[in-house]
């Protein structure tokens, strides 16, 4: 059909749903090619789509060292030489992914192992990639030639933007995506999540299929719209394209007997027959209809996850004869060395299954118990103090269970001096076991006058025992980024990042204005001193009051550096960014005007000695800029 055909078999092709119009992408405004993307401009147009491919790819910021379609042409015969590609092994990152045929011919699916052979030769820094075979298959529908795909997938590869994540390379990051796919399918589909909890004995095992429905499964006019938004939006459309997959499963199997025993089985079946029930248009408005779903909450858990598989030692993939299983919540609650009182081994691995993936890793470790502490609520503080998360187990005289998750400390409450306040994160959720099973989340509460009542009332009721239960994560003291995520979390120096720039930043700031309000008005003085040298010291005024300036941001910095502490909450950080940022900028401005008029006006008080007071009174109103925000700066780093 075009000059990109010679690896597809259009026999198996959809020909009637492919379009003969030429057209032409000329736009470049990102949100424009966004919104073309996701309501599938080049999607019917096959010769469009590998140009908009190529065009975006080729955009894609790289290594200044990255294979290229020349590199290709010189190493496949090295490598395959004149064997058949289908008798090669493929390398052991691909994780024994099965190479989905994608509508391709006989060639290209051997141009796919070729391919991934050639990569595996220039890329020896990639241990687990399982979508790479997928990529590749569906990025040949639109290369002209075997040298012109590898490049593509090469650029993708070697991508170096920190903030544009693409595919996965090692074991590290593709587990990490697993937890957190987890995470968010505990937050955004709540319905599913409930029902892979009941009819799943590893929901994680389950969650950790999430790539392989989108590079794999799913049919080939499904994945290209997905990848068409993906290499135009990055990483985050995989998050919601999966999330939409596991809303439309429950919606469609809830109520209904499993077909398989394996929950993993029916999702795998439900992804490759998704054309029975949704279409492609459905399926990605029902990715981007999952609303306060944002790309830092994601880098957040991905780095959070990362870091807590790193302290487990879960870094590369384990070699066994064994089928791999990966670490999932249940195996940190054992039948054998777990005993409670209140719930059983079951009901602790469904609430473990709430908690976020980072922490459900950990074992539970055994605070407080009314059977062993007594029932004193001071004994219970000094035994719950200083660990976080927490979760709190209460079974009532009636035998209802309920409880609840504390993302931060205990001590936390008393953060406003001896006044009690409500402490935590969106994370904390309460809950109920008995009579039957229910979780209430955080919501966002819209009339803040309801907040503060009844923070001063507490009901106390005697129950009949209580246990309170850590992850035995080491506490950090840093404070919330967000109303879901935590700071102290995620390790994040956000508070005090953002405080040592506003200590820096405006004294470097009011620092430009003096030097330059020095030199400025110092070039005048030099001039004028030439021929007047008994003006030197009745000129030297400007320099003064240049100098003034500088001594503006010395002193919020002064007061700035003596409020770093650990414990300072994100609003108190940010109003000393705002301190820094007014008196450095009002010294800046500062600075220059007193620069310019010191120039001008000792250069005219030489020839006219009675400019001197109107220069005075000048260099006074541009001095007072800098007092301005001296006194906004001192407001808002007191405040």
């Amino acid at each position: 059909m075009d000059e990109y055909s010679r690896f597809v078999d259009w026999d198996k092709m959809d020909v009637s749903a492919q379009s003969q119009d030429t057209k032409e992408l000329t736009c470049t405004d990102f949100h424009e090619l966004k919104q073309l993307a996701r309501q599938g401009y080049w999607a019917k147009n096959h010769s469009l789509r590998a140009k908009v491919y190529h065009k975006l790819i080729s955009n894609i910021p790289c290594r200044t060292v990255t294979p290229d379609a020349n590199v290709y042409r010189d190493i496949v015969v090295k490598i395959i030489g004149k064997r058949s590609s289908s008798s090669l092994p493929l390398p052991e990152f691909v994780d024994n992914s099965l190479i989905p045929t994608y509508c391709l011919n006989a060639e290209g699916i051997g141009a796919v192992r070729k391919i991934i052979l050639c990569i595996s030769n220039q890329f020896p820094d990639i241990s687990f990639c399982p979508a790479l075979p997928s990529v590749i298959a569906l990025l040949l529908h639109y290369s002209k030639d075997e040298a012109e795909c590898f490049e593509q997938v090469c650029r993708i590869l070697a991508c170096n933007d920190p903030s544009k994540r693409l595919i996965d390379q090692t074991f590290l990051a593709f587990e990490s995506s697993c937890m957190t796919f987890g995470d968010l399918v505990n937050k955004y589909c709540q319905a599913a999540h409930k029902l892979m909890v009941a009819v799943s004995e590893d929901v994680l095992e389950v969650y950790s299929d999430w790539q392989r429905w989108l590079f794999g499964e799913l049919p080939m006019a499904y994945i290209a719209r997905v990848f068409d938004v993906f290499l135009v939006e990055g990483y985050k459309v995989l998050y919601r394209v999966a999330l939409a997959l596991l809303k439309f499963f429950h919606k469609v199997r809830a109520g209904q007997p499993m077909e398989s025993d394996s929950i993993q089985q029916d999702i795998r079946a439900f992804v490759r027959d998704i054309a029975k029930s949704v279409s492609p248009e459905r399926l990605l408005e029902k990715a981007f209809a999952i609303r306060l779903f944002s790309r830092k909450e994601i880098q957040l858990l991905q780095m959070a996850n990362e870091k807590a598989l790193q302290q487990k030692g879960i870094t590369v993939k384990q070699k066994s004869l064994a089928p791999p299983k990966r670490q999932n919540v249940h195996l940190a609650v054992h039948a054998e060395n777990f005993k409670s009182e209140i719930v059983s081994v079951k009901e602790m691995r469904d609430i473990w299954s709430w908690i976020p993936e980072r922490f459900a890793l950990c074992q539970p470790l055994l605070l407080f118990t009314t059977l062993e502490h007594g029932c004193s609520l001071s004994r219970f503080y000094s035994h719950s103090e200083g660990h976080e998360p927490t979760l709190l187990l209460i079974k009532t005289t009636a035998k209802e269970v309920c409880g609840a998750y504390l993302s931060t400390d205990w001590s936390e409450r008393r953060r406003g001096g001896n006044k009690l306040s409500f402490f935590g994160t969106g994370e904390c959720f309460v809950f109920r076991l008995q009579p039957e099973v229910e979780r209430y989340e955080w919501v966002i509460i819209k009339h803040p006058e309801l907040a503060s009542t009844g923070s001063e009332t507490e009901n106390h009721t005697q129950p009949a025992s209580s246990t309170l239960s850590s992850s035995s994560i080491p506490s950090d003291p840093s404070d919330r980024l967000s109303p879901f995520l935590a700071a102290r979390h995620f390790n994040l120096p956000s508070k005090t990042a953002s405080m040592f720039m506003a200590g820096s930043s405006e004294c470097i700031i009011v620092a430009l204005g003096a030097a330059y309000g020095t030199a400025k008005s110092g070039t005048g003085i030099a001039a004028m001193s030439v021929m007047r040298p008994e003006l030197i010291m009745k000129s030297i005024i400007p320099v003064v009051m240049a100098g003034i300036i500088a001594i503006y941001g010395l002193v919020v910095a002064v007061l700035i550096a003596n409020a770093l502490s650990p414990e300072i909450t994100l609003f108190k950080s940010f109003l000393q960014l705002g301190a820094g940022l007014s008196v450095g900028l009002s010294g800046l401005a500062a600075g220059f005007a007193i620069g310019i008029v010191g120039d001008a006006g000792v250069r005219g008080t030489a020839q006219q000695p009675r400019l001197f007071v109107g220069m005075i009174l000048i260099l006074i109103f541009a001095e007072v800029l800098g007092l301005y925000g001296l006194i906004v700066a001192l407001i808002l780093s007191t405040k």
